[in-house]
């Protein structure tokens, strides 16, 4: 930078010295002191300590030049509001930048700092920080002070996790935080008020927070991460969401309370593992936008997909057998109301067909609520998430009609018999319990397609399962398997899907290869030697084409 650029509020401009007529317009010496510089893209490897010359500044813009570091004199520019250093070299920041107690705006995106100085909260009038594109591996904790930060972009760093302290972020509305390694989001962001926009894709995450607080989100991206469940909990706050994009993750189904979602407008659920969908989408009345493909859908035929939104919409609407104008549509209470009948969704087991008493704690399922079913052909069954011990035996009243039944996460150690006696059973969702087997009995439920029975304690395959020829999916991962039998397996010819993760095999039997039928095989985390990791990563079809190989002629 040209020396007299520093010294331009100092020295004498040089016509002042030759021409002494000065018209109003070069008054030179009524000048005011410079506010703004900008030398970006240039190919500025350092800047003067000189720039202390220049107090009056309020916009410095260096951004796209070669700089490795910046001078501490930046400290006492104390009227800077906007400091634009992005696509450098910057390694570190002088801790002098921390007294820039007037700055709005920080952009520090794509440069290589690996840390930030500590005393970052002291930058309490930021509003708007990019710190995108650097190798960052944590965040200060003093973030929690930018109280009057606006818009924060971290993405693509190296954040394994976020400090719950920037939840006290008040004014915050757009973090971005994608392309990182984050396994969790912490659950007190749940409580940022102000935030609109989320981002989080390409992580690793398991699981979406549930958003309490977040009444006014109006975007969450989340694609490219590992989430497999979606839990009503994780949706029903979020009245304001527009765009819902969860693409590439491993999603097993949607919940009904999807239609809560009244203001969406783009839902995307591209690439996941859905096979049915809620028809009550076809009533969310601003969706414009419907990604679907790529999903293992068994109820919408592949060209339907290729239709667009509206015909899909369509579609989804004419299925709807029940006028389903609302989820938490109660009945009114009126003289005829019994009182215990009040704490009963009527509603839901009279349209949605659906009995729910989940995550209550509940030791039983109080008799009221099967009390409350009476004739009603109840489909669905959600017991989830309490503390029950066993499986409630009046379940049994429900055998004429019910076809999809989820106790997972409970502590349930036996499959009691009543439950054996559901021939109308498809689905059955029992994961996060203690059993270690299944009772021959279950061979009666003939319509069975789906079961999870991921995180019990089975130490063997169990054998019942290879007599439900109906069976299409097999959840058994993060149990302690240590066996299971190919030919048996052979003969279950309708099995697309198969997850063994997590368990305690130590070898796969060869003859796995010749079950032709599974599209999904899983057989990561478990302590065999091969075949190996690499083999693993090309997915299913080469698997099952190396098991095939490995067979002795």
């Amino acid at each position: 930078v040209p020396q007299h650029v520093w010294r331009i509020n100092l020295d004498t401009p040089e016509e002042a010295h030759q021409n002494l007529s000065f018209g109003a317009a070069d008054r030179w010496w009524e000048q005011t002191d410079l506010t703004k510089l900008i030398l970006a893209s240039n190919k500025l490897q350092c800047l003067s300590e000189d720039v202390k010359l220049l107090p009056a500044l309020t916009v410095l813009d260096v951004h796209d030049n070669q700089l490795t570091s910046l001078p501490s004199a930046l400290g006492q520019l104390e009227n800077l509001q906007k400091l634009d250093v992005s696509h450098n070299k910057l390694k570190s920041i002088p801790e002098e930048l921390m007294q820039l107690s007037h700055l709005k705006s920080l952009l520090l995106h794509h440069n290589e700092l690996s840390h930030l100085p500590d005393g970052f909260g002291q930058l309490v009038n930021l509003e708007e920080l990019d710190l995108s594109n650097n190798h960052l591996t944590d965040i200060p904790t003093s973030f929690a002070f930018l109280i009057n930060l606006v818009r924060l972009n971290l993405a693509c760093n190296q954040l394994r996790n976020l400090p719950a302290d920037i939840s006290a972020m008040k004014s915050l509305r757009q973090l971005d935080c994608s392309k990182n390694y984050l396994e969790t989001v912490p659950s007190k962001l749940a409580t940022m008020a102000s935030l609109e926009q989320l981002y989080l894709r390409k992580n690793k995450l398991r699981s979406l927070p549930e958003f309490p607080s977040c009444k006014l989100l109006k975007e969450l991206h989340a694609g490219e991460n590992q989430i497999e469940i979606l839990n009503a909990e994780n949706l029903k706050h979020l009245n304001s969401l527009s765009v819902l994009e969860l693409r590439d993750n491993k999603i097993k189904s949607v919940p009904d309370e999807i239609t809560l979602l009244q203001k969406l407008e783009r839902l995307d659920l591209a690439n996941n593992d859905i096979s049915r969908l809620p028809y009550t989408l076809g009533n969310l009345p601003q969706l414009k936008f419907l990604a679907l493909e790529g999903n293992p859908l068994r109820t919408i035929r592949r060209d339907l997909l290729q239709k667009g939104t509206q015909e899909l919409l369509k579609y989804l609407r004419s299925k709807i057998q029940d006028d389903v104008t609302s989820r938490n549509e109660e009945p009114p209470v009126t003289a005829m109301t019994l009182p215990s009948e009040s704490r009963i969704n009527m509603h839901a087991i009279t349209s949605l067909k659906l009995l729910e008493y989940s995550e209550k704690q509940a030791a039983v399922i109080p008799d009221e609520m099967f009390d409350a079913v009476r004739s009603n052909p109840v489909a669905t069954v959600n017991f989830s998430k309490n503390q029950l011990n066993e499986i409630p035996p009046r379940i049994v009243e429900l055998k004429d009609s019910v076809c999809d039944v989820n106790l997972g996460f409970n502590k349930i150690s036996s499959i009691s018999l009543e439950l054996c006696m559901l021939h109308k059973l498809t689905h059955l969702d029992i994961r996060n319990n203690f059993l270690t087997s299944l009772p021959e009995e279950m061979e009666a439920l003939t319509r069975l397609q789906i079961i999870n029975l991921s995180f019990n304690r089975f130490k063997v395959f169990p054998s019942v399962l290879y007599r439900i020829l109906a069976l299409e999916t097999v959840l058994l991962s993060n149990n302690q398997v240590g066996s299971l039998d190919p030919l048996q397996l052979k003969k279950m010819d309708k099995l697309g899907t198969l997850d063994l993760q997590n368990n305690d095999l130590l070898q796969v039997p060869p003859e796995l290869g010749n079950c032709e039928t599974l599209r999904t095989l899983l057989l990561e985390g478990n302590p065999f030697r091969t075949p190996r990791a690499a083999i693993l990563a090309k997915g299913t079809a080469a698997v099952l084409e190396y098991l095939r190989s490995r067979i002795p002629a």
